[in-house]
C-alpha cells in the first residue's frame, strides 16, 4: 500500500484574485475580463503575520489600496493614547482596504496589520490612472465598487455616531440629575 498523498490542486492566484475582486464589488457589474484587467494592474504582496501594512496618520507612500487574497488583516484606530486602540474590523479575503488612499492620497485613517500571513493584490494610484486611460470601463466599474464600499462604511459610521449621541445624551441627563440631587443635599446641609 502506498502512503503517498496526492498533490493538492494548485490554486491559480490570478483567477482567485479575479473572482474575489468581482465579489468585492458585486453591484459594479464588473465582467470577468474587466476584473482580469484590474488584477493584472495589481502587484502581489506577501506579508507575514504581525506585519504592519500601514499606520494611522501615514502621509507618505499611501496612494494605494489592496485586495485581500488570503489571510486576515486587522484594522485599528487609536484615540491618541498609546496602547488604547479600537479594533474597527477584521478583514477577510475578498475585501478591499485602503481605498481612500488610492483616491486622495491623504493620511491613513487607521492602522492595518496582518493577523495571519496574507497575500494581497496592491493597486497604486498610478496603476489606477493608467487603467482609466487604457481600460476606462474596467476602471469605472472598479471605482463604482469602491464607492459603494465607502458609502456602506459611511452609513455604518453615521449609525454608530447616532447611537453614541443617544448614549451621550442619556448619560448627560443622568449626570445632570445627580448634580441636582447633590446641590439640594449641599443646600440642605448648609441651612442646618
Amino acid at each position: 500500500m502506498n502512503d503517498i498523498t496526492p498533490p493538492r490542486p494548485r490554486v491559480d492566484l490570478r483567477e482567485h484574485a479575479v473572482h474575489l475582486l468581482m465579489r468585492a464589488a458585486p453591484l459594479a457589474g464588473m465582467s470577468l475580463e474587466e476584473a482580469r484587467t484590474v488584477v493584472d494592474a495589481m502587484r502581489p504582496l506577501h506579508l507575514l503575520a504581525d506585519t504592519l501594512l500601514f499606520e494611522e496618520g501615514d502621509a507618505v507612500d499611501n496612494d494605494y489600496m489592496v485586495l485581500v487574497l488570503e489571510g486576515q488583516l486587522r484594522v485599528v484606530s487609536s484615540n491618541g493614547v498609546p496602547g488604547d486602540e479600537v479594533v474597527i474590523s477584521v478583514i477577510d479575503p475578498g475585501s478591499l482596504v485602503g481605498e481612500m488612499g488610492v483616491i486622495d492620497g491623504g493620511p491613513r485613517s487607521a492602522s492595518c496589520t496582518a493577523l495571519t500571513d496574507v497575500k494581497l493584490g496592491v493597486l497604486s494610484r498610478s496603476s489606477l490612472l493608467e487603467l482609466v486611460e487604457t481600460h476606462p470601463a474596467a476602471a469605472a466599474r472598479l471605482m463604482l465598487g469602491v464607492s459603494k464600499g465607502l458609502a456602506e462604511r459611511l452609513r455604518e459610521g453615521n449609525r454608530r455616531l447616532r447611537t453614541l449621541s443617544r448614549v451621550t445624551r442619556a448619560l448627560q441627563s443622568e449626570l445632570d440629575a445627580s448634580h441636582a440631587v447633590n446641590r439640594r443635599l449641599l443646600d440642605a446641609r448648609g441651612r442646618s
